[in-house]
């Protein structure tokens, strides 16, 4: 592993090795280590999960996640991601937890009067830089960052919202303790900040009541905010306490701000896309064009999603579309049997048998891809042929 900085704590590298003897696939590696910092003039514990791909796949970048209060929410966040990835739901992401069991209130430091950091707050503020940095220099990181904390992490965090160009990409703000004027200067910066942001905050019924009412201001000013480069999301939770909270807004901001990236599901597809009157290709293509522009993730397109869209322009007879999703699939999966067979479903829908068979038989010569095999091909091209 490369090595910048950061100081590996050896024995547990060690430890960690030889569980990946056992199965190099089935764990990620949590490595606990410290990194100096020259704001603070001293050395500090973080925590840093990389996925279990991370060496699998040498090409692929990863999204960061940065937690204030590692101590407690790197668990729960964690166990979150893993959760999401192993459905696909979520993208893997290599998470750094900074430890402040001893440090918080220190660390979050804020002048009374100005409601800016201060002290170690000004301090630490350009230490969870420094901590970016040093990951981006020793990972492959995408350029889509998020930051996290709870209380009054959470209410610190935001500062970075008060910089022309912002650190990070997306926000997770769970009960936070805002400092002066915050809860009506965040929703200013949102409005005119030009980057796409994605911000999350939360409360709930069991909160400490003089922070929830500024929380709640912050929601009013926010939610006014009519811009396309925002996506915004508040929840205020039944039955839950201040401390509760936390298990259920960590799921419902990760699916909030990753909704792109998951598979087409039955909801979207029978919400957002058979509805459509046409452009259902298009809509594929805007899809994935938003993952790489926006959450800086270049994947190759679902055979699910590609299987959507196709049902979409059957449902409602689009067939001339078949072939700008042959095109796709040709971009796509160019050995495969897929661009061919899109080709066959338009002629044979158009009841042009004759270049469906055709283009069934190119199918039957190019790679098998999902479901679709060299058996369904003849057996389609036979089917025709009889007709």
């Amino acid at each position: 592993m490369e090595r910048s900085g950061i100081k590996f704590n050896i024995m547990k590298h060690l430890v960690l090795s030889v569980l990946c003897l056992f199965s190099v696939s089935a764990f990620s590696q949590r490595i606990t280590d410290t990194i100096h910092s020259q704001k603070l003039g001293e050395d500090r514990e973080i925590q840093i999960n990389v996925p279990a791909s991370y060496k699998q796949n040498p090409g692929k970048k990863y999204p960061l996640l940065v937690l204030l209060d590692g101590d407690y929410l790197m668990d729960p966040f964690e166990g979150a991601l893993k959760y999401g990835a192993y459905w696909d739901d979520l993208p893997e992401m290599i998470i750094v937890g900074i430890n402040q069991v001893k440090t918080r209130e220190a660390d979050c430091t804020v002048n009374a009067d100005s409601g800016l950091p201060e002290e170690q707050g000004e301090k630490f503020f350009e230490f969870i830089g420094e901590v970016v940095g040093a990951i981006e220099k020793q990972y492959r990181i995408s350029p889509f960052k998020i930051i996290a904390g709870h209380d009054v992490t959470a209410g610190f965090m935001n500062f970075y919202l008060y910089k022309d160009n912002p650190l990070f990409n997306a926000y997770i703000s769970m009960s936070p303790e805002l400092p002066k004027e915050m809860e009506t200067r965040i929703p200013e910066r949102l409005a005119v900040i030009p980057q796409h942001l994605f911000y999350y905050q939360s409360t709930a019924d069991g909160d400490v009541k003089k922070m929830q009412i500024r929380i709640k201001a912050l929601d009013e000013g926010a939610k006014k905010i009519s811009k396309p480069e925002l996506n915004y999301k508040f929840d205020e939770f039944k039955g839950a306490s201040h401390y509760s909270l936390v298990l259920h807004s960590i799921p419902s901001a990760l699916y909030q701000f990753f909704s792109v990236y998951q598979p087409i599901s039955s909801a979207e597809f029978n919400e957002k896309i058979a509805t459509l009157p046409s452009g259902y290709v298009d809509y594929l293509v805007n899809k994935y064009d938003v993952l790489e522009k926006v959450l800086g993730m270049k994947m190759a397109i679902r055979m699910s999603d590609f299987k959507a869209i196709e049902a979409a322009i059957l449902k409602n007879k689009a067939y001339n579309e078949f072939d700008q999703l042959s095109d796709l699939a040709r971009k796509s999966y160019p050995k495969s049997m897929l661009a061919d067979y899109e080709m066959a479903m338009m002629y044979e829908k158009k009841e042009d048998l004759t270049r469906a068979v055709k283009s069934y038989m190119n199918a039957y010569q190019k790679e098998e891809i999902g479901d679709l095999t060299k058996d369904m091909m003849l057996n389609k091209a036979d089917e025709l042929k009889k007709q």
